[in-house]
């Protein structure tokens, strides 16, 4: 791991709405840990993408597949820690994600709507529409104090955002969760 001590490598969740950077992200804190990433669109099946390519929220049922498969993949990590993105919008779809790999964290990213409208605006080849952000938001349920996480604002540098989550990780008796 590359934490540089001897506490297993975490099972990290890089949550928050579309535009928030979990992938950029996500991917920045997998080569920090030394950990595999797993990317929230390739579980989705594809009748979810292709319901929100044309404007249409998804729904719990849509969801559940899709967080099964994500929390399958973190749980199969759990030795070796892992970094998976994933919207996670709701505390039900933490807890069907903690479900399968109650050792996960999550990392919260979280920013001003504007700034959000504006990155979904410049990313191409994309399926989620700046439309849904909206409904996103207003899903959007905050981590709880019970909830092993941080919450880190989208405003700071990638680098920035990693070197919170790991400061925060370091300092957790352990590395595990409570």
């Amino acid at each position: 791991m590359a934490l540089g001590d001897t506490s297993p490598a975490p099972l990290v969740v890089v949550m928050g709405v579309a535009g928030s950077g979990k992938t950029t992200v996500g991917v920045h804190l997998a080569k920090r840990l030394g950990v595999e990433y797993g990317e929230a669109d390739d579980f989705h099946p594809q009748r979810n993408i292709e319901k929100m390519r044309s404007g249409h929220a998804l729904d719990d049922e849509d969801r559940r597949p899709w967080l099964d498969a994500i929390g399958t993949w973190l749980a199969a990590h759990d030795a070796t820690g892992a970094v998976a993105t994933c919207s996670a919008l709701k505390r039900d779809y933490r807890d069907r994600l903690r479900a399968a790999a109650p050792e996960m964290v999550f990392l919260h990213l979280y920013g001003d709507q504007q700034l959000l409208a504006e990155r979904m605006t410049g990313r191409t080849g994309h399926f989620m529409p700046t439309s849904l952000l909206a409904s996103q938001l207003a899903t959007l349920e905050p981590l709880q104090p019970d909830e092993a996480g941080i919450a880190v604002d989208i405003s700071k540098p990638v680098d920035d955002i990693v070197a919170t989550f790991v400061a925060w990780w370091g300092s957790r008796a352990g590395g595990r969760s409570d």
